[in-house]
């Protein structure tokens, strides 16, 4: 008679299995960020976030702590991406055109990962990409929370402009940032704005549409600015 094979002991009381506690997490996540999507980050509580997600709340402060600590794991889980998808279109745009870049193409390595994702993603990224726009307008405490996960793709871009435009102040190249974000922001937003605006001409999720106009009036911005200041 052969002995029986023990059984696996249990998780500690209350704390969820390794392979179990990840899934929760990602379930949290996602409710969260659907949530603050639509209604802020003030307008949503952990109690909502953890009903959306069918768990208890002592599970949200148990992975993230308070609030605020929930809502910058939601942002940080998408922004490591975007940042590493950025830089690799960037780096690969200043390879292959060395000696020959445009403010065009500078533009364009920037800002069309954010529309392939946002196109071949799926509503996690649809409702990040609201959630950044948000944060992005929010005074209070927006600006530091963009500083803290996407200051450097930021200032490579500017740096990378630079390079296609060694002519260009530094000033200009930040406040044509500054512009640029609004436009590239409103854009991923899908707000749906453009589509009663125009009649149903134009469709704010006709991300195609976009691509074919945005780095062309992106960077015809910030060639007319450079312009005008080499004049000054």
């Amino acid at each position: 008679m052969t002995a029986a094979k023990p059984r696996a002991r249990p998780g500690g009381r209350g704390r969820p299995s390794k392979a179990k506690g990840l899934d929760l997490k990602e379930t949290i996540l996602d409710a969260a960020e659907g949530l603050f999507a639509r209604h802020g980050f003030y307008g949503v509580t952990t109690r909502q976030v953890a009903a959306e997600a069918g768990v208890d709340t002592a599970l949200i402060h148990y992975y993230f702590g308070a609030k605020r600590e929930l809502f910058d794991a939601v942002f940080l889980r998408r922004a490591e991406i975007l940042n590493q998808a950025r830089l690799a279109s960037m780096d690969l745009y200043v390879k292959s055109h060395a000696g020959a870049m445009t403010v065009e193409g500078v533009i364009e390595a920037f800002i069309d990962p954010l529309l392939r994702i946002s196109q071949e993603g799926g509503k996690g990224w649809k409702n990040y990409f609201v959630l950044v726009a948000q944060v992005n307008n929010t005074p209070v405490w927006g600006g530091e929370t963009m500083t803290r996960f996407f200051d450097p793709v930021v200032h490579r871009l500017v740096e990378t402009l630079k390079a296609a435009r060694p002519d260009a102040e530094y000033r200009d190249l930040y406040w044509c940032y500054q512009f640029l974000t609004g436009s590239m922001m409103l854009a991923l937003s899908e707000t749906g704005r453009i589509d009663s605006l125009s009649e149903g001409e134009c469709h704010s999720h006709d991300l195609e549409s976009v691509r074919r106009r945005l780095f062309a009036y992106c960077a015809a911005g910030f060639e007319t600015v450079i312009g005008r200041a080499a004049k000054a």
